[in-house]
Parts: C-alpha cells; structure tokens; sequence
C-alpha cells in the first residue's frame, strides 16, 4: 500500500514545501545588479572616491526599484525574490551608505563606529518588518522610511557638499555633529510607522496620472543634468514633508469628547437619531427546545403566561 505524503502537496513527508525546480532569471538579475554596485560603491568609498560611490548607490536604488515592477509584470514574484532583494538592500542600502559615513566623518573616532552600526541595525530591522508586514501586498504607502531612502541620503550628501552652492554657502556649518544627527534620525525614522508615500503611478487616461507623469518627467530630467545639486535636497525633502505631514495629521486629529468606554446618557425611549426605541423579543427566533412552552399570542407576539408548546418554524 503506497503511503500517502503528508504535509503541502507535492512536498514530501515532512511537511515543508517543495522547493521550485528553477528560479526565475529576469527579477533576480536586477536584484543582483543592485549587488554589484553596493559592492563597487563599498570598493570605490575603500579607495576614496566617495563620490562615485555615491552614485553607484544610487544606480542601485534604481535596480531596486525595477525589480519589484519587473516581477509584478512578469507575475515571476516569489518568497526567494523578496528573501533575496532583503539580503541585497541590507548592503546595498545599509551596509555601504554606514560605510560611506565612516569613511567622511567617523574614521579618526574612536567610537564613530557605534554609529555606523546604529544605522545598519535600523536598516535590517526596517526589511525584516517589511517583509512581515507589506511584503508581497499592494501599498498605497510604506510604513517607515524606506531604506533606499535613507542610504541615498547619506550616500549623496559628500556629491552634494562638493557643488559650488555648498561651498558658498553652508560649508561653515558644523557638518560632523549635524551628519551624527542626520543618521540618528534616519535610523529613528526606518523604524517608525510614519507612511511614507510609494512612487506614483502614471497614466495618460487621468488628470492625477498626466500630472503624476509630468512631475516625474521633470524630476528624471533634473536627475540627469543636475544630478548633484538634485538627489540630497529633493531625498531629504521627501523625507522631511512625510515626517512633517504625520505630525500634522496627529495634531489636526481631535481626540473624543468624552470617553468611549462609557455608556452615554440617553432618555430611555430614544436613541440617538431621535427615532423611538423599541424593545424587541428574541424568543422567537430562538431554538425550539427554547421556545418550549409559549405561543403566539392574538397580537403576534408571546404570551409567556400559555403553556402550550409552539410548533418549530423552521419548515
């Protein structure tokens, strides 16, 4: 007699599911494109050329976010993509970004390394909760900042400190101390749940969808031809209005006027609408073995003084 296999179908006797015969190639390459250039971005802060690093984060940032679509698309999604797009977003965002800011700022600190690994361990927090709570679902917002955010940031700040702009006017600021709290409030903001707004969709059919597509338009075109005086200010703009909105939306939210766990005082005959009360018997609606004992009465209702069983209504 053949033994029936237990556990998911197809799987074998102990109940784990079967492993898939092949991968998909197409959303893979792309998350592994995002590898290779983490990786460059960490070879290239290793040898001092930060600012290339931080554009090859940024290259990364743009494979992360075509590969989601790509396997949306394709409909080849799999717990292994989203598993594996984790593994690489921790480095590439987490990981190289740290390392980056060691590289500029924590180096010659005996200690600065302690914040490096702050920021990594907000980053991998950030994708474990993602990928429990929002992976795999459609989002009309991330709850957090999401974690490529956060490494462009940082990976774009030392591109960005060397345009003429900043060399003029805010190079004087204490730069070292603000970056300490720049990374501390990143790293608080990964593992928040202030939402944070998705990549708009686009659409020639509607208003919102044209206008969606005009701003991205504009926003790739200045990506393109002004990419340092663009990626840090419009990222730590983005990041600034969520966490700005949320506190507005908190404090426009009036709380209840009065406790909700308590019972309100009402005239006994009137409910809240102003329509009158009126008590209504379950009796009758009830199982016959508890209807036992009763009959209608000439009105309708229940007299509960007769004793006569009543009939079952169920027929």
């Amino acid at each position: 007699m053949k033994r029936p296999s237990l556990g998911w179908p197809g799987g074998g006797s102990l109940g784990r599911p079967p492993l898939q015969r092949g991968i998909i190639i197409l959303p893979s390459a792309f998350t592994l494109a995002n590898l290779f250039f983490g990786i460059y971005a960490l070879v290239s802060a290793a040898r001092g050329d930060l600012i290339w690093a931080g554009w090859y984060i940024v290259f990364a940032a743009i494979l992360d976010l075509v590969d989601g679509r790509v396997a949306r698309f394709t409909r080849t999604g799999s717990s292994f993509g989203a598993e594996l797009d984790s593994l690489v977003d921790a480095i590439s965002f987490g990981v190289v970004p740290a390392f980056i800011l060691y590289q500029l700022y924590f180096a010659d600190a005996g200690w600065g390394w302690i914040l490096s690994f702050v920021y990594v361990t907000a980053v991998v927090l950030r994708l474990a909760r993602f990928n429990v709570e929002q992976a795999g679902e459609a989002k009309a917002h991330f709850h957090g900042l999401p974690s490529p955010t956060a490494g462009m940031i940082l990976a774009t700040f030392y591109p960005f400190s060397q345009t003429p702009l900043f060399q003029a006017h805010l190079a004087h600021l204490p730069w070292p101390q603000i970056m300490v709290m720049v990374t501390v409030i990143l790293s608080v903001l990964l593992m928040s749940h202030v939402p944070y707004a998705v990549v708009p969709r686009i659409s020639f059919r509607t208003r919102r969808g044209l206008f969606n597509l005009t701003w991205m338009a504009a926003g790739v075109l200045l990506a393109i031809t002004v990419p340092r005086y663009y990626f840090f200010p419009a990222l730590v703009l983005y990041t600034t209005w969520g966490l700005v909105k949320s506190l507005l939306l908190g404090l426009l939210d009036r709380p209840p006027e009065r406790d909700p766990l308590l019972d309100e005082e009402e005239e006994e005959d009137m409910d809240d609408s102003g329509a009158e009360v009126r008590d209504v018997d379950y009796r009758d609606v009830a199982p016959a073995r508890f209807r036992k004992g009763r009959k209608r009465s000439p009105r309708g209702g229940n007299d509960a003084q007769d004793e006569t069983p009543r009939p079952d209504d169920s027929a």
